[in-house]
């Protein structure tokens, strides 16, 4: 069974930067498409970013778009999603996901979920 495990969370000032990590286990990490979503409090999971299988097409969500970056590097099963320029408003538990339905954009369409690491903006 396949695992995704996030680190990389922390509290940074509005502003600065992190990079989460998203390492998956078995041997099929690279026959998938990844996304990262987050939730804040009191609010629904939200698309982040996408990136397909052999990192040639990612996605993002426009309020990340220009400051985020998404990544994967196949041969350590990991992805990463780099965040510049973080606002208070980013603030929330990020997900990687493993893709394996069709609209990149929906949670619907990922099967395997990591548990989560959080990030806190202060502003």
């Amino acid at each position: 069974q396949v695992q995704l495990v996030e680190s990389g969370g922390g509290l940074v000032q509005a502003g600065g930067s992190v990079t989460l990590s998203c390492v998956a286990s078995g041997r099929t990490f690279d026959s998938y498409g990844m996304g990262w979503f987050r939730q804040a409090a009191r609010k629904e999971r939200e698309f982040v970013a996408y990136i397909n299988w052999n990192g040639e097409n990612t996605y993002y969500a426009d309020s990340v778009k220009g400051r985020f970056t998404i990544s994967r590097e196949n041969a350590k099963n990991t992805m990463f999603l780099l965040m510049n320029t973080l606002k208070p408003e980013d603030t929330a538990l990020y997900y990687c996901a493993r893709h394996d339905g069709s609209t990149y954009s929906s949670a619907q369409s990922y099967d395997i979920w990591g548990q989560g690491t959080q990030v806190t903006v202060s502003a």
